[in-house]
């Protein structure tokens, strides 16, 4: 029964983002939000785009996770992140750290890369 009472939950905070999280990316900033993942200290577990590591971190960008699904774990992490509440990470910085996640262009297909098709 408490799977299914999380299951909607997680449902519920999915279809919000889609339609929140447009409104959050026009008004953040992405240059802001980038220099508060270098700030918060993001980059060192999650890369300088958020890449990503097996061992420190996972993979944020491209095309991170929904914003509610993202700010829900970051202010609640109960893992080896410690939890980012508003009082350390306000919610115009991390509105604006997600703009910077959701600018990190897709890597190119390899096929697309000269040198590495010789």
């Amino acid at each position: 029964m408490q799977f299914i009472a999380r299951s909607h939950l997680r449902l519920a905070a999915f279809a919000a983002s889609l339609v929140l999280a447009p409104g959050i990316a026009a008004a953040a900033d992405a240059a802001k939000g980038k220099a508060n993942f270098m700030k918060y200290g993001c980059w060192q577990c999650h890369g300088t785009v958020g890449q990503g590591s097996p061992i420190t971190g996972p993979k944020l960008a491209p095309n991170p996770m929904p914003y509610e699904a993202l700010s829900a774990f970051i202010r609640n992490s109960n893992r080896q992140m410690p939890p980012y509440k508003e009082a350390v990470l306000p919610n115009e910085d991390l509105q604006d750290l997600y703009a910077y996640l959701q600018s990190v262009p897709a890597s190119p297909d390899p096929k697309s890369i000269p040198l590495l098709n010789e």
